[in-house]
Order: C-alpha cells, then sequence, then structure tokens
C-alpha cells in the first residue's frame, strides 16, 4: 500500500521522524518507518496469541497506518524499532518540596525530553517565596524561579534530535505565590519552554461565584497564609490569558471525580498540551484516527469501518506499553499499575466541510457526540475484551468501574482528543477536533516555513465552485461560545481530557474570555486554554500574507 502524503508532509516527516545515518542523511522511507512501527509493535503479540498473532497484527497495524486512517504518538513513530524505545508522549513527575526532589526530577525530565516525551509538573508542594528554610536558615525563592531552572535546562536538551523539550507548569489557586504564577509569562519569551495552568478547586470556584475571598495555604505546614478575593485572582487569570494565551485553567474537581483510578492518588498536573491528566509518575500513549479516511466523500462515517479501526487501535496502544522501554523504573511501575491510553481523533472539522455543517451549529455538535459515542463505546469493549485475554490493569481493584460492578478493563483510561500537530499535518487533514485554522496558511516547523492550502478548499477554488461562507468559516470567525460547547461535547465521551484552544480575534476582551471559562466549567470540561489572534510576536501557524500555491 503506497502512502499518500503531500510535500510538506514529506518535509515533516524527514525533519523529525525518518531515520537519519550519523551524517544525517536520511535512510527511511515513510513506508520503511511505518513497517518498522508495526513491526516492532506487535512483537507484543506473542505472548498472548503466538508467532501466527505476531503476523496478523504486524499486517493490521500497518495497513491501518499506511491507509493514513490512524496514527500514533510522535514518540513511537520516532522510537519503535530503534535503539532508544521510549514510546509515550505524554509524562508528569513530582516535584517536591526539597533541594534534592527539585533535581532530581529536573534529571529524570531531561531524560525524559531527550527521547521525545512532554513533561508536567505540579508546583503545589514548594513552600511560598520568602518562607524559611530550616536546613540552610535562608529563605525560600518560590516555585516560579525554580520554574525558571526548569525552562533553562529544556532549553538545553533538544527531544530525540527532533523536537524541543515541552513542559506543562501547574499552580494550585491556593498557593501563596499565584499572582506571581499568573504573571509569570507576562513578558514574551519568558518560560519558552512551558506551558502553564492554574489549578482551580471546586472551593475555588463557588467562592467566585459567591463573590467571597479564599484561603491561601503555606504547603510547608498546612496552615493558613492570607486570603485573597476570587475575583481578583480570576480577573488576573483571564487578563494574562487575554494578553498572550496563558495562564490556562486545570478543573481540579471534574479532573479527580472522573478519574477512573482515583483509589490511586489525586491528580495534580497534565501533560503539556493539557489533554493528559496523569498520577505522578505515570505516562500515557496516545493515537488519532483520521475521520475523514473513514468516511464517504459526503462525510458520512463508514461505523463499520470506524469500529474495526477502534479494535485495532487500542490493541496497538495496549502492545506499545508492552514494548515501551520506560526511562525511568518509577514511571514503569506507575504507568503499568494503570496501562492508561488515549485514542482519539484527528480531522473532524474536515468531517463537518464534507457534510456541509457549520462548526458553530447545533448539527456539528450532534456530530460530534454521535461519533465520540460510538469510539468511547468500541474503545471500552474492545479494553473489556483485552482484560478478558490478558487480565486487567492491576490497579482495577478498588476503581471507580470495579466498584460500580463494570465490567473489568484492561486500560484505567481509552480516550483523549490530543491537539495532533504533525499527525494531521502528515495525514492531510485539520487538527485534532480544532476547526481550519486558515484556509491558506504558513507553519513553522524547525525553522522551516511551510505554506499550506486547506484540500478541500484547494478543490472548490479549481473547480469554480461558490464557497459556503456559513461552512468556510475559520477558527477566529467561530464565536468563543461554540469553541467551548465543542469542548464539551466530546468531553462527554472522553476519559481523560481533550486539548481545544478557544479562539478569539484580536478584538476578543476580557470579560469574554471570563465567560469562557465560566462556561466551560458550567459544562463540565476539565480545563481550557484561549488564544486571542495576534496577542503574540511570534504564532506557530500565521494566515499568509499574500496568496499561498495552489
Amino acid at each position: 500500500m503506497s502512502l499518500d502524503l503531500s510535500p510538506n508532509a514529506l518535509i515533516a516527516l524527514q525533519a523529525r521522524y525518518l531515520r537519519k545515518d550519523p551524517e544525517g542523511r536520511v535512510i527511511e522511507t515513510p513506508e520503511g518507518m511505518l513497517r518498522r512501527v508495526a513491526r516492532s509493535i506487535a512483537a507484543a503479540e506473542e505472548r498472548w496469541t503466538g508467532k501466527e498473532g505476531v503476523r496478523r497484527a504486524e499486517k493490521r497495524f500497518y495497513d491501518l497506518m499506511a491507509s493514513l486512517a490512524f496514527l500514533p504518538n510522535s514518540p513511537t513513530l520516532m522510537n519503535a524499532g530503534n535503539g532508544l524505545g521510549q514510546l509515550s508522549a505524554c509524562f508528569v513527575l513530582p516535584v517536591g518540596d526539597s533541594l534534592p526532589e527539585i533535581f532530581n526530577t529536573l534529571r529524570d525530565a531531561a531524560l525524559i525530553q531527550q527521547s521525545g516525551g512532554g513533561t508536567g509538573f505540579a508546583f503545589s508542594r514548594l513552600r511560598p517565596a520568602g518562607d524559611q528554610v530550616r536546613s540552610t536558615m535562608g529563605i525560600s525563592s518560590g516555585p516560579v524561579s525554580f520554574m525558571r531552572v526548569y525552562n533553562a535546562a529544556t532549553e538545553a536538551v533538544k527531544q530525540g534530535g527532533a523536537r524541543r523539550g515541552a513542559n506543562m507548569g501547574v499552580l494550585r489557586v491556593d498557593h501563596p505565590d499565584i499572582l506571581e504564577f499568573i504573571c509569570a509569562k507576562d513578558g514574551e519569551g519568558e518560560l519558552a519552554n512551558f506551558n502553564i495552568s492554574v489549578a482551580l478547586s471546586d472551593a475555588f470556584m463557588e467562592a467566585l461565584s459567591a463573590g467571597e475571598d479564599y484561603p491561601l495555604v503555606n504547603p510547608r505546614t498546612g496552615l493558613e497564609a492570607g486570603r485573597l478575593e476570587a475575583e481578583e485572582v480570576f480577573g488576573a487569570i483571564a487578563e494574562q490569558a487575554w494578553k498572550n494565551g496563558e495562564p490556562g485553567v486545570i478543573f481540579l474537581g471534574p479532573v479527580n471525580a472522573d478519574h477512573p483510578a482515583s483509589h490511586l492518588g489525586q491528580i495534580e498536573a497534565t501533560n503539556p498540551c493539557g489533554e493528559e491528566p496523569l498520577l505522578p509518575c505515570e505516562s500515557c500513549n496516545l493515537g488519532s484516527l483520521n475521520l475523514v479516511k473513514l468516511a464517504d466523500a459526503k462525510g458520512r462515517i463508514d461505523f463499520h469501518r470506524l469500529g474495526e479501526a477502534v479494535r485495532w487501535a487500542v490493541r496497538f496502544l495496549d502492545d506499545v506499553i508492552e514494548v515501551n522501554r520506560y526511562p525511568l523504573p518509577a514511571i514503569a511501575e506507575t504507568t503499568r499499575r494503570t496501562r492508561k491510553i488515549g485514542l482519539g481523533v484527528m480531522g473532524f472539522a474536515d468531517l463537518l466541510l464534507l457534510r456541509g455543517v457549520p462548526y458553530g451549529s447545533d448539527a456539528a455538535l450532534e456530530a460530534a457526540e454521535e461519533v465520540m459515542a460510538y469510539i468511547r463505546q468500541e474503545s471500552v469493549a474492545v479494553s473489556e475484551e483485552l482484560a478478558r485475554e490478558r487480565g486487567p490493569y492491576p490497579g482495577f481493584g478498588g476503581s471507580l468501574r470495579q466498584r460500580e460492578g463494570g465490567a473489568p478493563m484492561r486500560n484505567a483510561t481509552v480516550n483523549t482528543i490530543a491537539p495532533t500537530g504533525t499527525l494531521s499535518l502528515i495525514s492531510g487533514v485539520s487538527s485534532g477536533i480544532e476547526p481550519v485554522f486558515a484556509f491558506e496558511y504558513e507553519r513553522h516547523v524547525l525553522g522551516t516555513v511551510l505554506q499550506e492550502v486547506h484540500p478541500l478548499y484547494s478543490r472548490c477554488r479549481q473547480g469554480g465552485r461558490q464557497l459556503d461562507p456559513e461552512v468556510f468559516v475559520t477558527a477566529r470567525e467561530i464565536a468563543p461560545k461554540w469553541h467551548v460547547r465543542m469542548q464539551a461535547a466530546f468531553q462527554k465521551y472522553v476519559d481523560n481530557a481533550v486539548s481545544k484552544t478557544i479562539n478569539f480575534p484580536a478584538g476578543g476582551t476580557v470579560e469574554e474570555v471570563k465567560e469562557a471559562f465560566l462556561l466551560a466549567y458550567e459544562l463540565g470540561c476539565k480545563g481550557l486554554t484561549v488564544y486571542r489572534d495576534r496577542s503574540r510576536r511570534s504564532q506557530v501557524l500565521n494566515v499568509c500574507d499574500s496568496k499561498c500555491s495552489l
């Protein structure tokens, strides 16, 4: 099966994924890459299905990827079958309140980033700036100062020879240094290797709703260290997010209430893009289904093909856990205890274009719920089947599902909506569940500027077809409330979380940002990230100044 790849997809593959010789020359074809990945992951099958099962799985895995109906996360494409063998994209590491713990975690993060993984950290356990350090009789410099140390270290580590390191920094809203944290990226270029998010508790949201103040807590002593008006803090978050897109927010209540393995601990942080809430020392591997490849020319999903794709994609992701070479023993232990996977989608906006359905509409929300409910149903069914065949995840006893009498599952979680940036470029479809950013735009990939024209838009222009202004709309032209409602529609059928940017036009207001955060909480989202167009001088995606080449 030959791959249907665009010139820009080939450029991205050559830059990031295909094997190179010691002189940096590409020595692998895209087909060779997929065969390498399929062979490496299918090897896990021998334990349960024998050599014949390995051969069957290898063919299925290759065909699924070569058709571009499914692709796993980037570290799997880069590292499967290679010496490194680290295949997970998402990690969360604990940061303890002592100098040895802080720098041990930094060392661990460097190893993960070197292998192509992204790291999330909760800095909420660190004592605040100005607090006493009994061992030296000095004073603490606080979480933000150590984030700058982590940021500098990440700058020096290039992921897998192909990607810069990515971090998520999280601080609880009741930490005494919360206002400093909210403004930590006030200047463009500050903490450039971090996304930052404020962890909002249900208690804070209740104080905000009631117009009250709330207590700050010193994590070293557990004692109250002052009080702040909830509206003041919420306003600061919204203003900074309006100014440059950060911080985002994580809603700790829904995250932990819905966590299937909550009996094993509390979630404090997520991976860099926010779609994967994880326990400390936990990792997860992701994959995405290409909805365009699983639909006809009018955007009608072939549910039989989709079901088969889910079946083999879930199996693939579970096999990744078996063959993965984890960077640290603690990560291997925690990950194998829960066996979390995250199967999601890409090309959703293209599916709507094929159907002639506006992204900002009730019909689009119905389409989202229909397709994700089916993927969820089938993902759970496959995980239950794998549990019967291979045994449930070791931490299943005492889980929410076990307490409610549900059937054992092989994986604590099965679904995630990831951003799929480069994967969607390779596949030639829109990213994740995002609307089309622009129909003609520039993408910056490792210093290379790629001009892109949306394939459906291009075909319509070349054919002289009239474009429906309600359907062919871009992310900035869709009202923020529809962005939020779309995220919430997918979240209903996702046990992890959803990566989604709530786009605002350049003229959006701080009040509108506040409204988006509140609506997301009301609708059951687990977090939210907003971005106002042109609020940063440097953007990964930019509308072309002149017409891109068709």
